[in-house]
């Protein structure tokens, strides 16, 4: 049972989290409306040049999508750890309406996407593109309409694209692995069995975990698992107690709530702006409706926005006539149409999984095109349903 102190004490991280969340939403906005200026200007080679110039082994482009994004990916893991055991989804009676709303909003997009691709066997690697929403930029708008929408709804879609994000991860980690180094993997074992010995050790400094981290990412690397994935380990055994044995020490001086609170700026305001300038870019030259028309395209985007919001409203409006569920507190049914349609933007983690479903560059531009369309769409008509929605509120009152 929480005491008044340690409730205060999630209250105040969850709106710090979604503060930072918000507000590199917006930046990721820009980022990505600068990629695509940029790749549809004078700079355009310059741009693509310098993204697969290499440092060391690896590329630009691969730098930051294998190894910065693994913190993004860290602070995923922690996000979902602290939120399951210390937060919002610390019982069933918090997770049943956003984790059913999460499942229904990943199985009727990839539906979507595998019904417009059935012609083509290989097109159905993408299957998972359009099942992600993207917790920043769904928030980053979100966060425009201000008081118009109760908190309530802005925890419910931070909930939703918390267990989203944990459906995206295990996909990641079955689906789209490639051949497995068995000596990469089995080293990647023995770190991660070293962790948690430190954990279980009481060692509370985050510096062992952080230099192990470095080692179980370059193994995991080397596994044939995408390195991404080495963030979301690392976060589950980080310490989310102050101290060995105490179930009620779960406080903002653990291990896991500092290693959050000192990622959540870099990550929202550098590490995701980045990748997403680096992968947004898109050479428009050429684009017609035969673009938009093209299955990878259109099973996306419809995918995303369509697939999105019928599968979020219907597990919704089914738990709640069943009587399993309530909707969030002073949220109306316009607004909750709003979000629903809001977890149609996809972006970061869509395009992630669209570069690991595709390796052709051709095939990878449809998706990043069909990303951007049902992601600006969703964007732009849940904007409108809010709209509507916070007018009738405020007029009610």
């Amino acid at each position: 049972m929480s005491t008044p102190n340690s409730t205060g004490r999630i209250q105040s991280t969850l709106r710090r989290f979604l503060d930072n969340e918000a507000s590199g939403g917006l930046v990721l906005m820009a980022a990505a409306a600068l990629a695509l200026a940029v790749a549809n200007s004078p700079f355009a080679f310059a741009y693509f040049d310098a993204l697969h110039l290499y440092i060391g082994p690896l590329s630009l482009l691969h730098w930051i999508n294998d190894a910065l994004m693994a913190v993004f990916f860290l602070l995923v893991g922690l996000e979902i750890k602290r939120e399951m055991l210390d937060g919002q989804l610390s019982t069933w009676s918090r997770r049943i309406l956003p984790g059913a709303a999460a499942a229904g909003g990943m199985i009727v997009p990839a539906l979507i996407y595998v019904g417009f691709n059935l012609a083509n066997p290989a097109s159905l690697r993408g299957w998972a593109i359009p099942t992600a929403t993207d917790i920043a930029f769904a928030l980053g708008v979100l966060s425009l309409f201000g008081k118009r929408v109760p908190a309530s709804l802005k925890i419910f879609l931070a909930a939703l694209a918390i267990i989203d994000d944990l459906g995206a991860v295990l996909v990641i980690a079955i689906f789209y692995t490639s051949e497995l180094n068995l000596a990469a993997l089995g080293g990647a074992a023995i770190v991660l069995g070293i962790l948690v010995a430190v954990n279980r050790a009481g060692v509370r400094k985050l510096s062992p975990y952080l230099l192990l981290g470095a080692v179980l990412w370059l193994l995991v690397f080397a596994s044939g698992i995408h390195a991404t994935l080495a963030g979301v380990m690392l976060a589950m055994v980080v310490p989310i107690k102050t101290t060995p044995g105490a179930p009620e020490a779960r406080d903002d001086e653990s291990p896991l709530h500092r290693l959050e609170h000192l990622l959540h700026k870099p990550v929202a305001f550098f590490v995701v702006p980045i990748f997403g300038f680096a992968n947004a870019g898109v050479s428009l030259v050429g684009t017609s409706l035969a673009t938009f028309a093209d299955p990878h395209t259109l099973g996306v985007a419809t995918g995303l926005f369509a697939g999105k919001l019928v599968g979020v409203l219907t597990v919704v409006g089914s738990l709640v006539k069943l009587g399993w569920a309530q909707l969030p507190a002073r949220a109306t049914w316009t607004q909750m149409t709003g979000v629903a349609v809001l977890c149609g933007i996809g972006f970061t983690m869509s395009l992630f999984i669209g570069l690991l479903a595709f390796d052709d560059p051709a095939i990878q531009d449809k998706v990043k095109i069909g990303i951007l369309a049902g992601s600006a769409l969703s964007g732009i008509v849940g904007s409108c349903v809010l709209m509507a929605g916070g007018r009738r509120v405020l007029a009610a009152e």
